[in-house]
């Protein structure tokens, strides 16, 4: 009889929700990163000037990345996102708000780097994430049990 030992190996996307102090310091690092997202985004509408059709989308695109980083919902895809218009602010594909501190290359970077933090750490258990896919326990029968079962 031959046997076929076959190796599963799983995507972990969603590998970690810590609770406690490290969950409430993921979720103050989501709200910092979403915070900085949103405000940066509401100056873009605030300002007088008129944006146009593509930097309207991208701006409405800012915000709802920071409200869904704030609820921790897809947070890395999510963070990846954010990460991406904070290297796009860097570089200045932005154009300049006037609203002062809130639109410098300092702000830009600070942004991105925690978005990479959450990248690298994920949701914690104080998101929506970990509600959606939280941890669960997966039984698995073992393969003479179904054998055996069966006859």
């Amino acid at each position: 009889m031959l046997v076929v030992k076959e190796k599963i190996s799983l995507l972990q996307m969603f590998s970690m929700f810590p609770d406690g102090w490290p969950g409430a310091g993921l979720l103050l690092l989501r709200a910092a990163g979403g915070v900085i997202l949103i405000t940066q985004g509401v100056a873009y509408f605030g300002d007088k000037r008129d944006l146009g059709v593509l930097m309207l989308a991208m701006v409405s695109v800012m915000i709802a990345v920071g409200f869904l980083l704030m609820i921790g919902f897809l947070t890395r895809p999510v963070g990846f996102v954010a990460a991406m218009i904070g290297v796009s602010s860097v570089f200045s594909l932005f154009p300049k708000s006037s609203v002062g501190p809130l639109a410098t290359p300092m702000t830009a970077v600070l942004s991105a780097v925690i978005a990479v933090a959450v990248i690298c750490l994920g949701a914690g258990a104080l998101s929506l994430d970990a509600r959606l896919f939280g941890r669960r326990e997966i039984i698995i029968a073992p393969v003479h049990q179904e054998r055996e079962s069966k006859r």
